[in-house]
């Protein structure tokens, strides 16, 4: 570890932190219908939507309708994304000539992107067409991350109102958030990006010979576009296979931080957004507070585990230090450009984000630095989270922290001011325990099935942790992956599939309902008797419970694999 290393994560820290105040002001304005500074150009544009869609923006919905809209929304970009896939060998815009994507591949793509999870089994570059990645994989970018934006909102109306029966409107936070929130943004970074190097282009693939003479196919396209609403709504789906350590889709430091910044922007900045619609701000910075020092504490063990070296290499006498580990750390897999500790950065911010779009090799972490990514996501990618669902995920564990703590100290269980009943704490529950079923649960059928055991490239403990990664990345809408799981075959796709389905459906459902019924309750006036949610207490208390849910439910399987890894290779070392 270096000092340099550790300015990098400061620099990047500070500026996440001075971006969420204003960030989340701009959004509270947007999500309340208030005026902001792109009102006169934007307005019109909205307004023209709604009357094209029938759509009454004063009309809002019960939870019920507000959820069936969001799943019919979705329902219908499945159909479109899976048709583009399956007949993109007769459609425009495929200098390339791809063919058909094979039927299960387009099944799991078509369920990864408009889950937000943009899990990759195929090699971009060469399988998709430039019009399957702009009308298919981009729009659904931009949209499935307006979901979760508008679910979050959801959530936070139904803590913010009193004695109300209706939620929002879908359709309504649905468009706001595509047109004021992402696309400027998208449009500005864009340029920036190709002003830096990105490409931005419908040619065909360039034929190149290399001084050796041996011929080479360099792939371009439209990858400045995809590359910005890619990583702002931590979706991670590339337009090459490399993701952000392809030199197109990252050319410099500068767009690294600059995508590193995008990942985390709008998820940091929605605990403003919650503070602000509830009336306290500091409650907003309560949440921010958790989820900055469960970053920290990842961040922090990803960066250590990775600058210790491969233990398993100073048997081979390969670059001995006085340390008998690499002089330079574990490089293995790593982007030389931007080294260690922006790679143990890249890793924790694109896990805690659920975001796929790594610039370095999972597989090549070492066992406790693969693990940070993996705990990141079983807990629900709550650490800022992907957009909408890192905050919408840590308010439940929140309900579920108060519920335990007004148990223990003999005091109604009270979240700003509105009462947590059996109702909330078994729909908070059951939204969370759906991820420990699906990631568990499948990789458990992956490890007893031919058809499992047949995709991955390394046996024992590594190969466990290869499986288990990916139906947790899976199921945590996160998109990355151990890449030692050969992960394209009819049998994943469909079990990756389903798993990405009930991680992102089968939790959202749940959460609706608790916005419902907290939307329906009086605020309670605080009292004596009121367990205070806003100073180092409650901060305190949520991390507890989210450590001991964690440990109860996740940590015997996801110890198993790193840990006998680690000392595997320590006593190999010592042998």
């Amino acid at each position: 570890m270096t000092l340099n290393g550790w300015l990098q994560i400061a620099l990047f820290s500070v500026i996440v932190v001075l971006l969420t105040k204003p960030f989340g002001g701009y959004m509270t304005r947007v999500f309340t219908g208030e005026r902001v500074f792109l009102s006169p150009v934007l307005g019109p544009l909205e307004r023209g939507i709604y009357r094209i869609c029938g759509v009454d923006e004063r009309q809002e919905q019960h939870w019920v309708t507000y959820g069936v809209a969001m799943l019919f929304f979705t329902a219908a970009g499945f159909a479109v994304l899976y048709a583009l896939q399956r007949l993109q060998a007769v459609l425009p815009f495929n200098p390339a000539g791809q063919s058909a994507v094979e039927q299960s591949l387009a099944f799991n793509t078509s369920v990864s992107f408009i889950t937000n999870t943009n899990w990759q089994s195929y090699t971009p570059e060469t399988t998709m067409s430039y019009l399957t990645q702009m009308a298919g994989l981009t729009v659904h970018n931009f949209v499935s991350a307006a979901t979760g934006i508008a679910l979050a909102i959801a959530l936070v109306r139904g803590f913010a109102r009193r004695s109300a029966q209706t939620v929002g409107n879908f359709w309504v936070d649905l468009v706001r958030g595509t047109l004021y929130v992402l696309l400027p943004i998208a449009i500005v970074v864009g340029l920036f990006f190709v002003w830096q190097g990105m490409p931005q282009n419908l040619n065909a693939y360039t034929d190149a010979t290399t001084l050796e003479g041996a011929k080479q196919v360099i792939a371009q396209g439209p990858v400045a576009s995809q590359e910005v609403i890619k990583m702002m709504g931590t979706n991670g789906g590339g337009f090459f296979n490399a993701n952000s350590a392809h030199p197109y889709e990252n050319p410099n430091a500068i767009t690294d931080l600059v995508q590193l910044l995008l990942i985390f922007s709008i998820g940091a900045g929605l605990t403003n957004v919650f503070g602000r619609m509830v009336g306290s701000q500091t409650q907003g910075w309560a949440i921010f507070a958790v989820m900055g020092l469960l970053f920290l504490a990842g961040v922090t063990t990803c960066y250590w585990a990775e600058a210790q070296g491969n233990p398993a290499f100073a048997a081979l006498h390969v670059n001995q230090a006085p340390s008998a580990l690499q002089a330079g750390g574990n490089m293995e897999g790593k982007e030389v450009r931007f080294g260690i500790a922006d790679s143990a950065l890249f890793t924790t911010v694109t896990t805690d984000a659920s975001c796929g779009a790594v610039n370095n090799m999972h597989d090549s972490l070492m066992p406790l630095g693969g693990m940070v990514p993996m705990v990141n996501i079983m807990l629900g990618e709550i650490i800022f989270g992907g957009v909408g669902s890192g905050l919408y995920g840590m308010l439940l564990f929140a309900i579920l922290a108060v519920f335990i703590a007004g148990l223990m100290v003999g005091r109604t269980p009270e979240y700003l001011g509105k009462k947590i009943e059996a109702k909330e704490v078994k729909m908070a529950m059951l939204a969370i325990l759906v991820l420990p079923l699906s990631m568990l649960g499948w990789a458990a059928l992956a490890t007893v099935l031919p058809a499992g055991l047949a995709g991955i490239a390394n046996n024992g403990p590594h190969g466990f942790s290869e499986i288990l990664y990916a139906f947790v990345s899976a199921t945590g809408n996160n998109g990355s992956a151990f890449a030692g799981l050969s992960a394209n075959t009819p049998y994943y796709n469909t079990t990756l599939g389903l798993a990405m389905f009930m991680g992102r459906f089968l939790m959202i459902v749940p959460m609706l309902a608790v916005a419902g019924s907290l939307a329906a309750k009086k605020i309670v006036p605080t009292s004596a008797g009121t367990f205070p949610t806003d100073g180092g207490l409650f901060v305190g208390l949520l991390i507890g419970v989210i450590g001991i849910t964690g440990g109860l439910i996740y940590f015997p399987a996801v110890s198993l694999g790193p840990v006998v890894e680690q000392l595997a290779m320590h006593a190999h070392t010592l042998y």
